[in-house]
């Protein structure tokens, strides 16, 4: 067993952090679940009767939303009308403990609320407030509505995965991805400075500029007018054999060649053809790019007459880097993730359920992997640490404000 978690009850990095979270479907939810996981206190703050909208996305899992469970582990569930006074006062005893406000709401709704930086920083000098919007704040797309496939598309993802007769987007939501773990590398920064300082700062993080910076591969490719990557499939755009291959047993192996060394071990050891490595077609990648039809029909011709064992036997012995074509039943019974003991399990209202214990493994702690809340669960709770009684929360009940 290779980098095992600590066990036992080492402190973990962010135990004492208090985080307060307005947010709903994914980006705040991810960047927030990554705080939690290093120890921090996540407050999620939602809606009375209705909650973060993801938890009805769908009911895949015994009755959950996929989304919520991946993305609301180890926090902690308040519902709150911050329309009504006394909710906002309820809010702001919260905010006076707090460390970090998160909030992904509506162009402007915190704001409105009272909720900017600029609001909060008087009266909570040490606080940090992250803002992650699809646009970010000014220009004339400010107020634009922003969903993960709108930013795939308006950050020109689109254009360059899928085929060439169809744009593809990601399948997860990648856009999210992005802007959540800037943000929560952003809120580390931020928290490290405030050691430095002894004040707060605000982060504005925009889904367009988080997915954006992940293009930069395809932006400098097409620099100054160039012609972009082509889409090219579930294959590499500008290297070739670079993709996945069909084999005789009905399946499919991805495989690929960086440079000139591995294409003439590919020839003689995989391919049993070791004159093709000169033939003058394929000498080079921009030849083999330019000649990928002639050349796939080579390999295909040839991995027809083999097994996927067989043909990952052959890569293996080149070597040339390769892997299965996993469907998500294969990734679930992965054999790396299970001898590596990745999995783990978290409790929620239907039951244990698996999680992946995070990727960055420590050898000073082990991360936290706590339960999913049911909306509103620890509001009484919560409340109390407040100072409110008994009576006073069965009455912010009966309201409907909590």
């Amino acid at each position: 067993m290779h980098n095992t978690p600590v066990q036992g009850t080492n402190p973990r990095p962010l135990e004492g952090i208090t985080v307060i979270s307005l947010e709903h479907a994914i980006a705040a939810p991810f960047c927030t679940r990554q705080l939690a996981d290093l120890g921090a206190r996540v407050i999620k703050i939602e809606r009375p009767g209705v909650g973060d909208f993801a938890r009805k996305y769908d009911e895949r899992v015994k009755g959950l939303a996929s989304h919520f469970v991946w993305t609301n582990r180890s926090k902690e569930s308040l519902t709150l009308d911050l329309k009504r006074p006394e909710a906002r006062e309820i809010l702001d005893k919260l905010l006076e403990k707090a460390d970090v406000l998160v909030q992904n709401l509506a162009p402007g709704a915190a704001a409105r609320l009272g909720l900017s930086f600029e609001a909060l920083h008087p009266g909570h000098p040490r606080l940090i407030v992250c803002d992650i919007s699809g646009y970010g704040e000014g220009g004339s797309y400010e107020k634009k509505k922003a969903y993960d496939l709108l930013i795939q598309s308006e950050a020109g993802f689109l254009s360059v995965t899928g085929t060439p007769e169809h744009p593809a987007k990601a399948g997860c939501s990648i856009s999210d991805i992005a802007a959540g773990m800037y943000a929560y590398s952003s809120i580390l920064s931020a928290l490290l400075l405030r050691e430095r300082t002894g004040v707060g700062s605000r982060l504005d993080v925009s889904m367009l500029e988080s997915m954006v910076e992940w293009m930069g591969f395809p932006m400098y490719y097409a620099f100054d007018g160039a012609s972009p990557p082509p889409r090219a499939g579930a294959s590499h755009a500008t290297i070739y054999p670079y993709g996945p291959f069909p084999v005789g047993d009905g399946t499919e192996v991805m495989l690929g060649l960086q440079n000139e060394r591995e294409w003439a071990a590919f020839c003689s050891v995989v391919l049993e053809q070791p004159e093709l490595a000169s033939d003058e077609r394929f000498s080079s990648n921009s030849l083999r790019v330019r000649n990928k039809d002639a050349l796939r029909v080579l390999i295909v011709t040839k991995f027809a007459t083999l097994s996927r064992t067989q043909v990952i036997e052959r890569l293996e012995a080149a070597p040339i880097a390769n892997a299965s074509v996993n469907t998500m039943a294969d990734v679930w019974a992965h054999p790396q993730l299970r001898q590596r003991e990745r999995w783990t399990q978290i409790d929620s209202s239907v039951g244990p359920l698996p999680a992946l214990i995070p990727p960055a493994t420590s050898s000073a702690f082990q991360a936290r992997m706590d339960r999913i809340p049911d909306l509103g669960e620890n509001a009484a709770a919560i409340l109390g640490e407040l100072g409110y009684d008994e009576d006073q929360i069965a009455v912010f009940k009966q309201e409907g404000m909590i």
